[in-house]
């Protein structure tokens, strides 16, 4: 069976286009595959500096992949930073990388115009990222299109390491995610946190109603027929409603007499019936904090069987070891 295994930042509470366009898919593929999920806290402390954040992000991601479904017991969830090994193979694939293929990542480059903000952490985040990845034998990798460039140095630092010394680790293949659904934010780009335009539908319900309120519409009145395809309230409601849900809203904007307040308070409801269960477990877990520490040490209990085994390998092959 093939091994999956999904690296997710730990940036704070995964909004709706982090749902959609990641955990759900994953939580799909885990139930026909073998797969890890590890939450990057390491790959964090690049940006993130406060150490209280950092836990509490780390923690409101785990709990939300679980309360989406993840079987950890089929499954492996774990804290990157709770298997050292990680960081031992990243020094040995430090020593084979060549500097031009880490200049040339997108990861620095985009930061490369003011070079007092990029930390060495930064710098080397995709070997870190490759480590993350062939230390667990992992024959397939979901990622979005910014993450291709790093999966293909992942497999050219693979091949040269198995060409220096002997065949050691797998190669991986990427499986691109369902690039075709871009999630809409609140002003109708890309849903992200970067743009401060994302839905967290697993705030308290007062709090996630402010957030839908802020959705950016045209300035059609309550009488006038609107265009339901242009609408970014439209827009995210289809991507989550039934399709008898969808064709009676599209017809409402149609019709006319339906003003966007009116479409907003259905967006409200049909999130707070669709995710009534999940937002029930995560808020249960988020108090529960020993609950999430519990499944996260079972998953590096786990993860570290693989990763000693493979770090052993690559000792044996360098020399390190007899």
């Amino acid at each position: 069976m093939s091994r999956v295994l999904t690296g997710i930042q730990s940036s704070g509470v995964p909004h709706l286009g982090n749902i959609l366009g990641a955990i759900e898919p994953a939580i799909e593929l885990s139930q026909k595959h073998e797969s890890l999920l590890f939450i990057a806290d390491l790959h964090a402390i690049t940006t993130i500096k406060n150490a209280k954040d950092l836990k509490e992000n780390t923690l409101a991601t785990a709990a939300t992949w679980i309360a989406f479904g993840l079987n950890t017991k089929k499954n492996i969830l774990y804290r990157q930073s709770d298997i050292p090994q990680v960081t031992e193979l990243m020094w040995y694939l430090n020593c084979i990388t060549p500097y031009p293929m880490l200049a040339n990542a997108h990861s620095f480059k985009d930061k490369a115009n003011k070079l007092s903000d990029v930390n060495t952490g930064l710098f080397t985040y995709p070997v870190l990222m490759a480590a993350d990845i062939i230390l667990y034998d992992a024959n397939i990798v979901p990622v979005g299109k910014d993450q291709i460039q790093h999966l293909e140095i992942t497999r050219d630092i693979a091949k040269k390491f198995n060409y220096l010394f002997g065949e050691t680790f797998v190669i991986p293949t990427s499986k691109t995610r369902n690039t075709h659904m871009i999630i809409p934010g609140t002003d109708g780009k890309k849903m992200s946190k970067s743009y401060g335009n994302y839905i967290n539908i697993l705030l308290p319900e007062k709090e996630l109603k402010k957030q839908i309120m802020s959705i950016q519409t045209d300035s059609k009145g309550l009488d006038e027929s609107k265009n339901p395809s242009s609408c970014n309230i439209f827009n995210i409601y289809k991507l989550i409603a039934s399709n008898t849900e969808i064709k009676q809203m599209e017809q409402n904007y149609i019709n006319g007499g339906y003003g966007y307040g009116h479409a907003k308070k259905e967006l409200l409801q049909l999130i707070l019936k669709e995710y009534a269960n999940q937002r029930l477990i995560f808020n249960d877990l988020m108090l529960n904090p020993n609950k999430i520490e519990k499944e996260l040490k079972l998953g590096a209990k786990k993860a570290s069987k693989i990763a000693n085994s493979v770090l052993k390998r690559v000792k044996t092959k360098i020399g390190l070891m007899t």
